[in-house]
């Protein structure tokens, strides 16, 4: 009869790679999640009236995962509607209807998204927004430019800047627990 002698530390380090390889895919499948960003619509002005959402848009990146939170007052609400809606600016076929004043809404698939305030003469003063959402990225991305503090977007600078930070702490503090697992 042959008889195999696996040492102690041999299964140790064993076992230690069997854990590594199981948390490797849930890591992974987190790791787009780090690379979500959470866009104030409007950024400082929130929704609101007197407000360019056409140039807002513009300025930015919308990927699948990302989040658009919704801040407004009392006499404004968030309806999503399909494009016909929006181009008439009516919200009687909207698919969802938010007036709780903070509203996020994760972007879930790829394509436009449209929205608009019901409130009277709103939409039509240009409170509507059509939001282009691309796939997921697959890797790091560099953010778009944002814009030049004497536009009044020093706030929203700064919390797009502290976010980029965050999620690379996310990323190294998993590298760091993979190989102390691996270890």
């Amino acid at each position: 009869s042959l008889s195999v002698y696996i040492s102690p530390y041999t299964l140790y380090i064993s076992m230690r790679s069997t854990v590594a390889a199981a948390l490797l895919p849930l890591l992974l499948a987190a790791f787009p999640a780090v690379l979500a960003v959470t866009f104030q619509v409007g950024d400082t002005a929130g929704w609101n009236t007197g407000v360019n959402y056409t140039t807002w848009v513009g300025r930015k990146t919308f990927r699948v995962g990302d989040t658009l939170e919704f801040k407004y007052g009392p006499s404004h609400a968030v309806f999503v509607v399909d494009k016909a809606g929006f181009d008439g600016c009516d919200g009687g076929g909207a698919t969802q209807r938010f007036s709780n004043r903070d509203t996020k809404i994760d972007l879930t698939k790829v394509g436009t998204i449209h929205f608009l305030c019901p409130s009277p003469g709103h939409c039509l003063g240009g409170m509507k927004l059509a939001v282009p959402v691309l796939a997921a990225a697959s890797s790091p991305i560099t953010p778009s430019p944002s814009p030049s503090p004497s536009s009044g977007n020093v706030e929203n600078a700064k919390n797009v800047a502290s976010k980029g930070i965050m999620s690379y702490g996310k990323i190294v503090v998993a590298m760091v627990l993979m190989y102390g697992v691996m270890r």
